[in-house]
């Protein structure tokens, strides 16, 4: 087995190199696939002109002039896979990499013209800009020289507007849009910018009609012969021909659905309703939808004055209502003196029923497994547009090895059932539509049902019930708020087959024996720029969410004159603790904060940082003396330590050598290593290979990720339990460190991730021991077997491969 390994990796080193060598051939012969009479572009450069203005003035050369970089396997790509015959082929071309720059004397013209422009709009009015082209052995070099000349600035800012109503509402509003200041220097943009404020302003304030070419500029003193660099900047805001701008008022609004989602024909006859509700005619020709939950999300009211900010807020509403795949409004005028506009919204149904199946194979060191879902959805469950869905999920783990077949030795048996309807409004009795504002607000009722066999070791059953409202305060600040989250858990240990000391060096797992206990707490979660996730830009995104539990119950549990002390044991049996009670069962009591804040640096280009900081604590008091299994923290994974499998990863210094026999850490294989603090950070440099990659692009990343879990007290009779425990001086001594390289294959709407991580320092270990890198780098095979022997079912493993879905943070 060892032996067919070894020749797998050397075949895959073999094929890298290869592949390698095949595009660094590719990266330097492009000049052969092109006629003689063609060069290809090498080198682009624009002199004289301003720093500032160097990255713009650059994006004016054509694209199709533009080299590649030095560094970018674009180019051999393509050659790779579009050259047949010593020529590019014209036909059958494949997705791979961009074409070389080859030379063309018209669109180096066309450059030198752009840039001139540019530079023009920038404020240089005398711009001149030359080019010249330099070739050798088919290779060519582009140079645009600028010569910029003075940079002009406004001396006196006027304005022109008749209408004295707009020219009130422009001065009124003047000071928090326009960018334009005497002093500045001339700029096109600030007059684009100043032109679409306006726009925007009469929009917002019920000139339906307006637009944007009745704003225009004068501008004097940008002659050639002017004898100074200043100009004088005059606005002007026109009224149309046939008289002054008008404001206009909302009439009533035709709110039509379509009988299904092809639309509603032109050939047919439908008969409108006659029945005016709050100034909103509602037809629906499908007969799938009540009135309120659509009516309630158009913005656009009966008397109030046009505002193009609520046509915008109705089609961002209505879309999120997730049951029509086509919104449209429109407006018309019964009379051409009638300042009023009626709307008719015309909505098109969308499938409202779906089914998904999805399925994976997890694999890792020993074990294989699969994981099978099926979630049925119905997006209009009650008519209300709320959505019902219905999810199944099972799944199961085996170990693998020792000639043994897969699936014969399944250790780890999991299944759920879980079921939840949202309704898209918050069900509140001071519930206000102006909550919709920034985003649409939702209620949801989940139930769910959670099944987890380990195999000779613990059953744990667990039932979910919560109540979940989600509400947008700006498109940035998300909030979430759980004021009913009630759980129920059941299920034993089975000690028969793992020893005591087992137990007590595990001693979250003593809990799970013959548990039977209830939470009833109150969750919450605010996160900040979540919506500019998926930008590449500059951002700091902060995440944070508190879970408390049990200070109700207790307080219910008081009331009786019940007084309870979980430190004491009952008759001198440490598995029967003095718990209070409700209906029998003991109740957790515990708090559980988190954070998650990163920063997004956008480097230009594809390129990004990433800096992270990940931290919770989980902290018992009063009824519980430990939180509850599922509420603990693991570290690794693919969002965390990715060298490291996830819930492989201490706590603390924690090494499973302390478990004395092959016996012991087999009953304990696949065991989760869980801590009630978890600290993790991550750096990560994000960059593109290609941009054409099979249809889509290749994005590549390095990262550095650090972290661990910990308890915060000792357990009794738990012999190691110094090495599990937070303290602030052996932090470094218990700090795991990885790095690695990952891959992502972004086709639009996903991203496929998988990533390669490498311990470098482990803290299971001691002393030196522990930056376990050097044992990669020389003696890697000795320092396994001597693990594995220690260890066993156990294996040592160097590098983790993750598979994921979507970016890891």
């Amino acid at each position: 087995m060892k032996a067919y390994h070894y020749l797998i990796n050397i075949k895959l080193k073999s094929t890298a190199i290869l592949l390698f060598i095949i595009v660094l051939i590719q990266a330097c012969s492009s000049t052969k696939y092109i006629a003689d009479y063609q060069s290809i572009v090498k080198k682009v450069t624009i002199d004289s002109v301003d720093k500032k203005f160097e990255e713009q003035a650059y994006n004016y050369v054509q694209k199709d002039i533009r080299p590649a970089s030095n560094y970018s396997i674009n180019v051999p790509l393509y050659n790779l896979f579009n050259t047949k015959d010593g020529r590019y082929k014209t036909s059958d071309i494949k997705p791979f990499g961009t074409p070389p720059a080859i030379l063309d004397s018209t669109l180096v013209e066309i450059s030198r013209t752009q840039i001139q422009k540019f530079l023009k709009s920038k404020g240089y009015f005398q711009a001149q800009v030359t080019s010249d082209i330099k070739v050798a052995n088919k290779k060519a070099e582009v140079k645009f020289s600028a010569k910029p000349g003075p940079a002009y600035f406004i001396e006196k800012l006027s304005d022109s507007i008749p209408n004295k109503n707009i020219k009130a509402l422009y001065e009124s509003n003047k000071p928090g849009l326009t960018h334009l200041r005497v002093g500045a220097q001339y700029d096109e943009d600030s007059l684009s910018y100043e032109r679409e404020q306006i726009y925007k302003l009469m929009k917002e304030n019920g000139y339906f009609y307006f637009l944007r070419p009745y704003v225009n500029f004068d501008v004097y003193g940008a002659e050639a012969s002017s004898k100074t660099n200043k100009i004088d900047l005059n606005l002007n805001v026109t009224d149309p021909a046939n008289g002054p701008h008008k404001q206009f008022y909302i009439g009533y609004t035709h709110l039509l659905i379509a009988p299904n989602p092809d639309g509603l024909p032109d050939s047919a006859r439908y008969k409108l309703s006659k029945d005016t509700v709050n100034g909103i005619i509602y037809t629906d020709f499908s007969r799938r939808y009540r009135r309120n939950p659509i009516v309630r999300y158009d913005f656009l009211k009966q008397g109030e004055i046009y505002d193009i900010r609520n046509e915008n807020l109705t089609y961002d509403r209505l879309y999120e209502l997730n049951i029509f795949k086509n919104v449209k409004i429109d407006y018309y005028r019964r009379d051409s003196t009638s300042n009023k506009v009626n709307t008719i919204i015309l909505l098109t149904p969308q499938k409202v029923m779906s089914n998904r199946v999805e399925g994976e194979v997890p694999f890792n060191g020993g074990t294989v497994g699969f994981n099978l879902s099926n979630t049925y959805t119905n997006n209009n469950f009650f008519r209300g547009a709320e959505r019902f869905e219905l999810q199944v999920k099972g799944g199961l783990q085996s170990r693998i090895g020792g000639g043994t077949s897969p699936f014969k030795d399944i250790y780890q048996r999991d299944f759920s059932v879980s079921a939840s309807i949202t309704v898209p409004r918050l069900l509140i009795p001071f519930y206000n539509p102006v909550l919709g504002g920034n985003g649409m607000p939702h209620t949801t009722f989940s139930s769910s049902y959670i099944y987890a066999l380990q195999k000779d070791i613990l059953t744990r059953r667990i039932l979910i019930n919560s109540i979940t409202y989600d509400w947008v305060e700006t498109k940035s600040k998300l909030h979430s708020l759980t004021p009913l989250n009630f759980e129920y858990r059941f299920g034993n240990l089975q000690t028969e087959n793992i020893d005591l000391n087992t137990l007590l060096n595990n001693q979250y797992y003593i809990d799970l024996l013959g548990r039977k206990d209830l939470t009833l707490g109150i969750k919450y979660t605010y996160s900040l720029n979540a919506d500019k996730l998926q930008q590449l830009r500059s951002f700091v995104y902060f995440r944070g969410n508190i879970d408390m539990a049990g200070n109700m119950l207790q307080a219910i549990s008081r009331i009786g004159g019940n007084r309870h002390n979980p430190n004491n044991f009952i008759n001198g049996d440490s598995t029967q603790r003095d718990y209070g009670t409700i209906f029998g069962l003991p109740y957790n009591q515990y708090v559980r904060p988190e954070i998650d804040i990163r920063w997004y640096k956008h480097l230009g280009g594809n390129r990004q940082f990433v800096a992270r900081l990940n931290t919770g604590i989980g902290y018992a008091y009063g009824n519980s003396v430990t939180i509850p299994f599922e509420k603990k923290f693991f570290a690794g994974g693919s969002s965390g330590v990715r060298a490291w499998q996830a819930r492989t990863l201490g706590p603390g210094n924690y090494n499973r050598a302390v478990l004395a026999s092959d016996e012991e850490r087999k009953a304990v294989f696949g065991l989760d290593q869980l801590g009630d603090l978890r600290l993790e950070a991550n750096l990560e440099y994000r960059y593109l290979i290609t941009s054409k990659f099979f249809g889509a692009s290749l994005k590549g990343a390095a990262f550095v990720d650090m972290g661990n879990v910990w308890n915060l007290s000792r357990d009794a009779g738990d012999l190691y339990a110094e090495e599990k425990m937070f303290k602030l001086s052996k932090l470094a001594q218990q700090v795991a460190i990885g790095t690695g390289l990952g891959l992502r294959y972004d086709v639009q709407y996903f991203v496929f991730r998988f990533d390669v991580g490498l311990k470098l320092k482990d803290p299971q270990f001691s002393g030196s021991e522990q930056w376990v890198i050097g044992k990669f780098i020389g003696g890697a095979r000795d320092f396994k077997n001597t693990y594995n022997a220690t260890h066993g079912p156990d294996t040592y493993r160097f590098l983790q491969y993750n598979f994921g879905i979507g970016m890891p943070f």
